[in-house]
């Protein structure tokens, strides 16, 4: 069971027997666009699991909470960063993200993110906060998450990265959970409330 009220995600491995159908599928524009035929198949890999929890959530009556959406949108990353076989898909994503994003996103053609954009719908309508803040928070939330769930990637790859103090503390997932969770819920200060009312964006709900 993940942290919280969570609904259990099978581990990503247990998907690979579909994995290579997927593969076998991979259309041309990821080549065009210079993605890897495995990272475009791992894409549409995530997009689906996103999909069936999501589904599942929906099922029970959620998600009811930011919590609970941010475990879709992260828990197949982190799983998939686990698992050896497909190291280095989060650092060449987070990477051509940062350099490049309008290839990512013709690569992914609104076809492979269908439950990362249901996501971030939910997540507008659950922030308490002006729009134009939470179109930002939701930029910056994906900035950090990119940033620290590649350095947790490289980290599995290091000889000893269960003895690590930052890596192998048996509540670094939900605390990098509450660390992207405060990103997104924090309110925000007097200082941007009043640059906000100057640029006529609203006010905190």
């Amino acid at each position: 069971m993940l942290a919280g009220d969570a609904v259990p995600i099978a581990p990503v491995s247990r998907q690979i027997p579909w994995y290579q159908g997927i593969l076998q599928g991979t259309d041309l524009l990821a080549r065009r666009q210079g993605l890897l035929p495995e990272n475009a198949a791992i894409q549409r890999l995530l997009d689906r699991r996103r999909r069936e929890v999501l589904e599942e959530m929906k099922a029970r009556g959620g998600p009811t909470n930011v919590r609970d959406v941010m475990l879709v949108l992260m828990m197949p990353v982190i799983e998939l960063g686990d698992d050896e076989r497909w190291r280095g898909y989060i650092r060449f994503t987070s990477n051509l993200q940062a350099s490049d994003p309008g290839t990512l996103r013709a690569a992914l053609n609104n076809r492979w993110n269908s439950g990362y954009v249901d996501c971030f719908e939910y997540l507008k309508k659950m922030l308490p906060l002006p729009a134009a803040v939470v179109e930002q928070r939701l930029s910056i939330f994906m900035i950090y998450a990119d940033a620290i769930l590649s350095a947790h990637e490289a980290a599995q790859e290091k000889r000893h990265a269960k003895s690590s103090r930052l890596w192998g503390q048996p509540f670094t997932i939900e605390n990098i959970l509450d660390t992207l969770e405060a990103a997104l819920t924090y309110p925000p200060s007097e200082q941007t409330q009043v640059k906000l009312l100057e640029t006529g964006g609203g006010s905190v709900r």
